[in-house]
């Protein structure tokens, strides 16, 4: 089965304000945010990828880059729309602090699976799209590649949440309970049998191992012997 590393961009200068940018044009890396997207490509630098897929927006675009400077090799670098960020409709640029006292602030928390944007998207529209973009490129790095193929996915932190929600087999009303911070990487393979969640929200550790091994087709019953 072939690998996906679930990247979240860098800190943006709308993260660092508490604004919801959404899909607001320009909204770019800070220093902080270029300086977590480097210790990032510096982790993925050590496994040959076959592609660097993002989401359309500059964030996002800026992060591949810092990525692919650090890699050995020339991997493609597609741009993919059904991984952009949700539509938040009116909430786009307005300050957290204020969409915390909004009703619906209390849905988005609890019970996201009915949580509808207004002028904009409901989050189950957003994660139907962003999971079958994600499957669907899975399968076709797999097919041209092998299930050996390493590829990264660039993306938000709300698409990443629901990607992995799917892939742990959890309710989209729990995906609050997963955390995905900024430069961060997270690891699915999708296998035969169901996916296999490596690793989430991770923002320091060797890589090196996965360019040695491929995962095996079953579970490792006990829980295997890991990586060397």
């Amino acid at each position: 089965m072939a690998t996906v590393l679930l990247v979240r961009h860098g800190r943006t200068t709308a993260n660092a304000s508490g604004v919801l940018a959404g899909r607001t044009a320009g909204v770019r890396l800070d220093a902080v945010g270029i300086e977590q997207a480097r210790r990032t490509a510096a982790r993925i630098a050590a496994v040959p990828v076959v592609a660097v897929v993002s989401s359309p927006l500059e964030r996002c675009r800026q992060t591949t880059r810092i990525l692919l400077a650090s890699q050995p090799g020339t991997p493609l670098a597609p741009i993919e729309k059904a991984i952009t960020e949700c539509d938040y409709g009116e909430w786009q640029g307005r300050k957290l602090s204020e969409l915390s006292k909004e009703p619906l602030w209390s849905v988005v928390q609890s019970q996201p699976s009915a949580a509808v944007f207004p002028g904009g998207e409901s989050l189950a529209q957003m994660q139907a799209r962003s999971v079958s973009a994600i499957r669907r490129l899975d399968a076709e790095f797999e097919a041209e590649h092998g299930p050996g193929a390493v590829w990264v996915a660039v993306s938000h932190g709300d698409i990443i949440k629901s990607v992995l929600a799917d892939a742990l087999g959890m309710h989209l009303d729990l995906f609050q309970r997963i955390n995905v911070g900024p430069a961060s990487l997270s690891i699915v393979r999708y296998g035969a049998n169901r996916p296999d969640v490596v690793s989430t929200n991770t923002d320091s550790g060797d890589l090196s191992w996965l360019a040695k091994s491929e995962a095996p087709a079953d579970a490792a019953v006990g829980g295997g012997a890991g990586t060397e």
